[in-house]
Parts: C-alpha cells; sequence; structure tokens
C-alpha cells in the first residue's frame, strides 16, 4: 500500500539530507576561517619539463583551517562556496596573500586561482589596485588562474577582464583544460596565456594510450595558440619523460613536491643566511 505523501510533495531521502548538512557544515567551517583569519596558502612548484630543477613559477592553493587545526584544502570545500559570496572572499583572502607574497620576494612568480564570478566583486579589485599600486613590479609575476568550466559561465565578460589585466602586465592560466571540452569555439577568443592540462588525462599517461592521444591533442591546441603548457597532476618519472618527450613546457604535482604552507623560497633564504 502506498503512502500519501501529502501535498508538499516528495519527501526529502536520507542522503539528500545528509548531503545538504554536510554542506551547511562546510559552509560554516569557511565562514568561520574567514572571519577568524584562519586562511593560508600551500605553495607548489611547476618545473620546467627539460630541467626539473628550475621553477618557472609556484602555484598559491588556498586553504583553512578548520577548529581542530586541521588543513583544509580547497578541494573539500570549493564546490559548496563557489556560487555564493563566501566564494568571492575567499578569493579576496587568497590573491591578498598572493600579492603579499610577491612583494616580500621580488623573484618570485606566482599563480593565484579565482573564479570568473568574483570578475566585478568590488572587494576583490581593490584589493588587486592596492596591491599594484604598493609594488608596482607585481603586475608582471602575478598569474591568475581561472578553471575552463569557470570561465565558460560568462565567457564575454573573462575575455574584456583578461584583455584589461594583461594591459597590465598580469599573466592568466586557463586550469584544468580538458575537463570542459565543449568550450572550444570560445577558444580562440580568450587570449590565455598559460594551459594548463587537467590532471586526469595526465596520470598514468606513459602506459595510457587515450591519455596519450588526449594530451598530445591538448598539446598542440596550445602550441597553435602560441600558449605555454604546464600537465598538472604528474606523480611518476615515467609520466614526466613522456611530457617532456611530448613537448610540454612544464610540470606540476606530487613527483616534485606536493603543496607546502612552508613559503619554498623562505626556506631557500634561510639557507643561505645560516
Amino acid at each position: 500500500m502506498r503512502h500519501n505523501k501529502g501535498k508538499k510533495g516528495k519527501r526529502t531521502s536520507p542522503l539528500s539530507m545528509a548531503v545538504q548538512q554536510r554542506d551547511r557544515n562546510v559552509m560554516e567551517m569557511v565562514r568561520s576561517a574567514v572571519a577568524l583569519k584562519r586562511v593560508m596558502l600551500a605553495y607548489q612548484p611547476v618545473v620546467q619539463a627539460k630541467n626539473h630543477k628550475r621553477v618557472a613559477f609556484y602555484e598559491g592553493l588556498i586553504r583553512v583551517m578548520d577548529e581542530t587545526g586541521r588543513i583544509i584544502p580547497a578541494r573539500q570545500f570549493i564546490n559548496q562556496i563557489e556560487e555564493v559570496e563566501l566564494g568571492r572572499q575567499i578569493d579576496c583572502r587568497a590573491l591578498e596573500m598572493g600579492l603579499a607574497s610577491l612583494a616580500e620576494e621580488s623573484g618570485l612568480r606566482l599563480s593565484i586561482n579565482m573564479s570568473a564570478r568574483s570578475i566585478g566583486y568590488r572587494e576583490w579589485m581593490d584589493v588587486l589596485n592596492d596591491g599594484l599600486r604598493r609594488n608596482p613590479t607585481i603586475g608582471e609575476r602575478l598569474i591568475l588562474e581561472i578553471t575552463e568550466t569557470s570561465a565558460l559561465t560568462v565567457p564575454e565578460l573573462v575575455c574584456s577582464f583578461m584583455d584589461d589585466l594583461q594591459s597590465r602586465g598580469i599573466s592568466f592560466a586557463l586550469d584544468d583544460f580538458g575537463a570542459g571540452f565543449t568550450s572550444l569555439r570560445h577558444f580562440k577568443d580568450f587570449y590565455f596565456d598559460i594551459l594548463k592540462i587537467d590532471g586526469q588525462f595526465v596520470r598514468n599517461i606513459h602506459q595510457d594510450p587515450d591519455n596519450q592521444v588526449l594530451v598530445k591533442a591538448l598539446t598542440g591546441i596550445g602550441r597553435q595558440f602560441e600558449m605555454f603548457t604546464v600537465a598538472e597532476g604528474v606523480e611518476t618519472a615515467a609520466d614526466a619523460d613522456f611530457l617532456t618527450a611530448i613537448g610540454v613546457d612544464c610540470l606540476q604535482g606530487y613527483h616534485f613536491a606536493p603543496p607546502t604552507i612552508r613559503a619554498p623560497w623562505r626556506a631557500q633564504n634561510e639557507q643561505r643566511s645560516a
């Protein structure tokens, strides 16, 4: 016998309720971290494919600390906050800390992630303009990373935003390229400086024929449009060797170094002065 669910329609399933509660908990954790300034960057090197000892630039990856002191990576909260103002606040804090690092270390080149939804967010632009006023050299050393999926939400706005900031010396990287492959019709309009190939196509590439074909195609696209190519998620020497052989410019992943909240250049400076 079927139970009458009444005028309110279908009941919320236990799984759906659990997901909603999890998302609320994540949002509260991030909101608390922002309010209490428990937000930091973790730095991961992007190395030259032909010389792994040479760092082309570092990526600054946002992290938050929960109430127990655990460091939480962005992948555990970014989807829940992407579409709300809290996501814009996180982008502001990431940019703020990235600009501070660039001001601290004159030889540093650093990429910072942002959502296309932060374009036009006044506080984000104020943070950028303030940093550039304080130190005009920062613009030429700053790279802004926008994911392919995010860029596709407002492609026309992204294009005009990039054009404006590139005129001020700032570079742009298209992050996670290949994850939203339907964007090729917009591709010629974006003028990204750097193309970062999504790690799902990179892992185990030395023995995965499908990934080999895909990454060769993605690398060819980058070369055609005069973009610097970076393979993300490199975890083994065999994968690194294959990527170098097919002409990828730079490599990033745990094979070279995990992200660390201790700025690598500070450690290097301390070693020199010891």
